[in-house]
């Protein structure tokens, strides 16, 4: 069973879907994956992650770390394909594949910059990747945060990209079994 988790940020959707993939695993006796996707830029993320890490603790994930190319983990011989998967996040993965961080050569002393990359045709491909992996799999927790209702005014590519996640979204909703919307920490179904 495939299922959707969206809501705003920091409102308890990584450890309300942690607890469900866990559980999920734990009645089918199947293994259990976490599909890092984030790519840290700060210490905020980096706090995040051992956040995340310390809360999963002796639960038997095991971490698959996915930034980009979802569907590669389909091909993985080393990964049980009816093993019970949560992926957090949908809005990480999208990210990575939009903006992508390309390393150039700097002008100071010999170091490196960092310059983003945006790729507009990205946001087809990763909406298209996570439904091939939820139909792959078929026992899918996907985390995503539902930063799109918002009425601020964006970039074009900032833009961009909240709507292609909007889609994403709705082409997992329709292709998962459940979509469970968490907001302050409360589930409310609405599939």
């Amino acid at each position: 069973m495939n299922v959707l988790i969206s809501g705003g940020c920091k409102n308890g959707k990584s450890y309300y879907a942690q607890k469900l993939a866990r559980d999920r695993a734990r009645a089918l006796n199947k293994p259990l994956y976490y599909i890092a996707t984030m790519i840290p830029r700060d210490e905020e993320d980096r706090a995040r992650i051992r956040r995340h890490l310390s809360e999963r603790d002796g639960w038997g994930f095991e971490t698959l770390e996915q930034p980009t190319d979802l569907t590669a983990l389909l091909e993985d011989l080393n990964v049980d394909k009816e093993g019970v998967f949560l992926l957090d996040s949908v809005t990480a993965i999208m990210e990575n594949e939009m903006f992508q961080r390309v390393e150039t050569a700097g002008s100071l002393k010999g170091k490196s910059n960092i310059e983003i990359v945006y790729d507009e045709t990205a946001k087809d491909r990763v909406k298209a990747d996570m439904v091939a992996f939820a139909k792959g799999t078929g026992n899918t927790v996907f985390v995503s945060d539902g930063i799109y209702g918002d009425m601020g005014e964006y970039s074009e590519s900032t833009e961009d990209y909240r709507k292609a996640l909007a889609a994403a979204d709705r082409a997992l909703a329709e292709a998962c079994d459940e979509v469970i919307e968490i907001t302050y920490g409360l589930a409310e179904q609405w599939k």
